[in-house]
């Protein structure tokens, strides 16, 4: 099926992001849609600015945003990390994480999107090894 004639739904929630999980589990619940059915766009400190990778399931490694999803509606979505770097320091990560991106990594960020869009319909159909693949 094209992703055109598709349904989706997007959404940012708007609470703090260790209370997260109970604004997915709530649009979870009103739209009737099961965890199996979920993307979650995160950022990841432990990959190389850039650095896309997908997986299904899996614990949250500390996301105090992914904990919160899984204590709301299990582990059982889809999760699309998007590398951040660490910044070396854990003294540094709040403001590293909080922080703007530089010039360079603004302009990096919109072709990593780019490249995420193109490939969205792999994503939406669970093809997680294509997608990573056309992700390189």
């Amino acid at each position: 099926m094209l992703l055109e004639e598709r349904k989706l739904i997007s959404f940012k929630p708007q609470t703090f992001m260790n209370e997260s999980g109970r604004a997915v589990r709530e649009a979870s619940n009103f739209y009737k849609i099961g965890p199996e059915r979920i993307i979650v766009f995160h950022d990841e400190l432990d990959l190389p600015f850039g650095q896309v990778r997908v997986k299904k399931g899996g614990g949250h490694a500390g996301h105090n945003g992914l904990k919160s999803i899984d204590e709301n509606i299990g582990n059982n979505y889809v999760r699309l990390r998007i590398g951040i770097s660490h910044p070396g320091d854990k003294e540094k990560v709040t403001g590293h994480v909080l922080g703007d991106f530089s010039k360079e990594e603004n302009e990096e960020f919109e072709k990593i999107q780019t490249k995420i869009v193109k490939n969205f319909d792999l994503l939406i159909d669970t093809n997680i090894k294509k997608f990573q693949s056309n992700m390189k």
